[in-house]
C-alpha cells in the first residue's frame, strides 16, 4: 500500500529559490531522482524475484561481473556503486547458488576475485533479455528524442555530481 501526498510544484525554471517555507520537495530533484529510480528498482526487483529470486543487489554483481569476466568484490562495488555489504552478501548469495566462483587472488594474498560459472552465464543471458524488455517498455512512456534526452542528460548529471564531488564522492558511492 502506497501513501500519496500532493504537493504544490514550483517552477524549478524560473529562477526564483523558494523561502524556506515554501521549500517544494516535490519539485526537488533530487527527490524525484530517488522517487524515479525508487520506481524502477521496485518493477526490476519483482521481475528478478518472481522469474529467477534474484535480488536487485545480486543482479547488479552478477552483471557487472559477466560484462568483466574476473573481478575483486571492491572493483565490483566500485563499478555497481553499491557498500562493501551488500557486494559481499550479493556474492555469497550468487556463490552458494552456483552462478558465481570465487577464488584467491594470486597478486594479493588476501584478495578474491569473482567470475561467473557456466550457470552463472546462461543465468546472466536470460537476465540481460528480461532486463532490455522491461526498458523497452519502459522508454514506450516517452518518445523516442524523450529517452534519448533523459538518457543524455542523466549520464551528463552524473558526471557534473562528481565533478562537485571530486574524488570523495566517487569513493563514497563505493562504500
Amino acid at each position: 500500500m502506497s501513501t500519496v501526498v500532493h504537493m504544490r510544484s514550483t517552477n524549478p525554471s524560473s529562477g526564483a529559490e523558494p523561502a524556506g517555507d515554501d521549500f517544494q520537495l516535490d519539485a526537488f530533484l533530487p527527490y524525484r531522482l530517488a522517487v524515479a529510480a525508487a520506481s524502477v528498482n521496485r518493477l526490476m526487483a519483482r521481475r528478478l524475484a518472481d522469474s529467477y529470486k534474484l535480488s536487485i543487489s545480486e543482479w547488479r554483481v552478477l552483471a557487472v561481473v559477466a560484462r568483466a569476466g574476473v573481478l575483486s568484490p571492491s572493483t565490483v562495488g566500485a563499478v555497481a556503486s553499491m557498500d562493501k555489504v551488500k557486494v559481499s552478501r550479493a556474492a555469497a548469495s550468487l556463490i552458494a547458488r552456483g552462478f558465481l566462483k570465487q577464488s584467491q587472488d594470486p597478486h594479493d594474498g588476501r584478495g578474491r576475485l569473482l567470475r561467473l560459472t557456466r550457470k552463472g552465464h546462461t543465468v546472466h543471458g536470460k537476465l540481460v533479455a528480461e532486463a532490455r524488455d522491461m526498458e523497452t517498455q519502459l522508454a514506450q512512456g516517452l518518445t523516442r528524442s524523450e529517452w534519448t534526452a533523459l538518457y543524455n542528460t542523466l549520464r551528463r548529471l552524473e558526471a557534473h555530481a562528481l565533478r562537485l564531488g571530486g574524488a570523495d564522492l566517487e569513493s563514497e558511492a563505493a562504500d
